[in-house]
């Protein structure tokens, strides 16, 4: 079937790769030439306008908008001036459940209808498949259900789980998790979840490379806490080997692990990576869910303030705990 696609980037292009793949009719409009005319030069249909987009897709249009979150509602005002009763645009991007709920109010006094779509998958989602959360109208759903099939990962060798009946979508790598703003909902859960793991691997193996800090020379002073014995921590450990060996049998392989494992082995001492780590709003959001609905969510939240602080956003604290160490003790920062 056809498909529009809105934003050309790292996974909104190789989307487009893998429709095209499976036998999909993709018209691409981006606001880069150079991303339409490498996707045109595939086999898509480019346009260098969104009215050329538009005016190239057969009625009932189905666009689907994968820009960052922060454009997503100047984006559909532009595209929504363009489309007719019974058009479906989807957002594909990390937007917050919220405002979808909003928008597909809005959208539907027009007569369009409205997808959200949590999309994971990533750079190898061209390769792997991208998991979809959906949110929206069920027969808006159903109608895109060989858009989905396609983008999805498929079975695979993952049987489903003991007990299961086996049929539905998840088993597939799909699922229309509810009505306006579910699948951005469940995929918001999930990116909070994963912040929460990739958080929980980078601290046990900062803790696994510091684990020889008994062979350095250590101050003892007033303003250093002893090591008391040294000889506890005497290891020199093979981390990218150690990430190797959890990937076979070990209760926490996962994707992430084997990601943690390419690292290592692509750069054991990740020089050209500074520390600092970015977030694109879904684990703040996560938070924000469980304070609502008074859910403890502790692993979850010291993920998303580690980022924080990642960034220097602590600086000032940390500045302000050294001069109270400073204004009740005469404690000096040491050089």
């Amino acid at each position: 079937m056809q498909l529009g696609m809105i934003g050309l980037g790292r996974m909104g292009a190789n989307m487009v790769r893998r429709l095209m793949k499976g036998g999909h009719d993709c018209v691409v409009f981006d606001a880069s030439p150079d991303a339409v005319q490498a996707l045109a030069a595939e086999g898509a249909t480019g346009a260098d306008s969104l009215q050329a987009f538009v005016a190239a897709l057969q009625p009932p249009r189905a666009v689907w908008v994968m820009v960052p979150a922060g454009v997503v509602d100047g984006m559909v005002a532009e595209v929504k001036a363009l489309l007719e009763p019974g058009d479906i645009l989807i957002d594909g991007g990390n937007s917050y459940y919220i405002d979808d709920i909003r928008r597909a109010e809005e959208l539907a006094q027009d007569g369009l209808r409205y997808l959200d779509v949590g999309t994971s998958g990533g750079v190898w989602g061209l390769e792997r498949g991208y998991c979809l959360m959906i949110g929206g109208d069920t027969a808006a759903v159903q109608s895109l259900d060989p858009i989905f099939k396609t983008l999805a990962p498929g079975q695979g060798d993952i049987p489903p789980a003991p007990g299961r009946v086996a049929g539905g979508t998840a088993e597939q790598g799909y699922l229309h998790c509810g009505p306006a703003g579910a699948g951005h909902f469940v995929k918001m859960i999930h990116n909070g979840i994963e912040y929460g793991m990739m958080a929980a691997f980078a601290e046990g193996f900062n803790i696994m490379k510091r684990a020889n800090i008994g062979k350095a020379d250590h101050a003892h002073d007033a303003e250093t806490t002893p090591l008391r014995h040294p000889e506890h921590y005497q290891y020199d450990l093979p981390l990218a080997d150690i990430a190797e060996l959890w990937r076979r049998g070990s209760v926490v392989a996962s994707w992430l692990l084997d990601l943690t494992a390419n690292a290592l082995t692509e750069s054991p001492a990740l020089e050209e990576f500074s520390g600092k780590v970015s977030d694109s709003g879904e684990g703040r959001w996560t938070i924000h869910a469980a304070i609502d609905q008074g859910t403890p969510a502790p692993v979850l939240s010291a993920s998303a303030f580690q980022r924080f602080a990642s960034r220097g956003e602590d600086e000032f604290a940390c500045k302000l705990l050294s001069a109270l160490r400073y204004q009740f003790g005469g404690h000096r920062e040491k050089k």
